[in-house]
């Protein structure tokens, strides 16, 4: 069989017509295709319970990370989150598959190791290695696909701890890690996350990708920072192009690095 082609596609937050013309260019179009999402597959685009369906109905040549809108899905699902004005998750919740989606959705990874690259949905601190990512990431994991997930998924939300240290308790440090996996962006001078959501040439903050002496040696793709757009760079790569604000969809060919962008085609929403 074909060594499978992975495209990695950037946060689709709901925009069904959007990655329907995405997956509908003729360079994604072969059956050996395979495809990894950034994370943020639903919520404030208008087609979240279809984006979801998608991608469940692609089975094993999908491959997903869970980005912070992914998380809270499951967070209101489990009652412990409340719904804001702007999101779009109601029809998934409300859906006759909704126990097969949100199933399938809480089994995904938050951190992938994949083709000599490691995808994430938002950031990395820069202590960590490939292998302790690896191992954060699926203590969360293990907190999500446990059967009794909806009666401790209520502790992995929450600004604090702020600060990664190696003593942090069990419940601390899946917090963290999933805010620095799913919600990072910058890191203020003390080393904490700033909830700053600009562009980097906006603050004096560095963004996570620009701390010194991080340990990660192979290359990083995340999405999540559509202010940052398409960020290609030998070591990281930036695929949120912010379709949901009237950009782009992107995907980009892991061997090569091609890039296919379909533009917005679900209306776009206004920027905070």
């Amino acid at each position: 069989m074909p060594t499978p082609d992975y495209w990695v596609i950037g946060d689709v937050q709901g925009c069904f017509n959007s990655l329907q013309n995405l997956l509908a260019q003729p360079e994604l179009q072969s059956p050996h295709n395979h495809y990894v999402f950034v994370g943020d597959l639903v919520n404030r685009g208008p087609g979240s319970l279809e984006v979801l369906q998608l991608i469940y109905d692609l089975g094993e040549r999908a491959h997903v990370v869970l980005g912070n809108h992914d998380i809270h899905l499951l967070g209101v699902a489990a009652g412990v989150r409340k719904q804001s004005p702007s999101d779009t998750l109601s029809p998934i919740l409300e859906s006759a598959q909704a126990t097969v989606l949100l199933n399938w959705l809480r089994h995904q990874p938050l951190a992938l190791h994949l083709a000599g690259h490691l995808i994430i949905h938002a950031g990395l601190h820069p202590s960590w290695d490939l292998q302790q990512v690896l191992k954060l990431a699926q203590q969360v994991e293990q907190t999500l696909q446990a059967d009794d997930w909806q009666q401790h998924i209520h502790a992995l939300f929450g600004n604090e701890p702020s600060l990664w240290q190696k003593d942090l308790n069990d419940i601390h440090t899946q917090r963290l890690v999933v805010n620095i996996l799913t919600r990072l962006r910058f890191f203020d001078d003390q080393g904490q996350i700033s909830k700053y959501q600009g562009a980097p040439n906006s603050t004096d903050l560095t963004p996570w990708f620009s701390m010194p002496q991080r340990r990660i040696e192979l290359p990083v793709i995340f999405g999540h920072w559509s202010t940052l757009g398409l960020y290609l760079h030998a070591d990281v790569i930036g695929l949120d192009t912010g379709c949901l604000w009237g950009g782009q969809l992107t995907a980009m060919r892991l061997r090569d690095r091609q890039l296919i962008q379909v533009e917005n085609a679900d209306g776009a929403l206004k920027p905070f």
